[in-house]
């Protein structure tokens, strides 16, 4: 059986149920999905824990505060992996937490 696993990425003016796409492989079947914010980075990983995901990898815009945010949404549920960026270029260098 292969890991169902998630990476969540932040991006202005994304829509999650629209924005995500599923790469399925022998071992890990991958679903990459958008969020608009860290309030909807939250709702994206519950949703994802529902639907049977084990891991959760978050991407280098997420900072510690919003890296936190997330741990605490899906509860221990699943593990959180995180990308680190001190400055994300995606987000006009800046980390997601001095945007959200």
């Amino acid at each position: 059986m292969a890991l169902k696993a998630a990476f969540i990425f932040l991006a202005p003016e994304v829509e999650p149920q629209k924005h995500r796409a599923k790469v399925v492989t022998p071992q890990v079947e991958l679903t990459a999905i958008a969020a608009r914010d860290y309030t909807e980075a939250k709702q994206v990983a519950q949703m994802l824990v529902s639907e049977g995901v084990e891991a959760i990898e978050l991407c280098g815009g997420f900072g510690n505060k919003g890296v936190a945010g997330i741990v605490e949404a899906v509860s221990g549920k699943v593990v959180v992996g995180v990308v680190r960026f001190d400055g994300h270029p995606g987000l006009g260098g800046k980390s997601g937490d001095e945007l959200f």
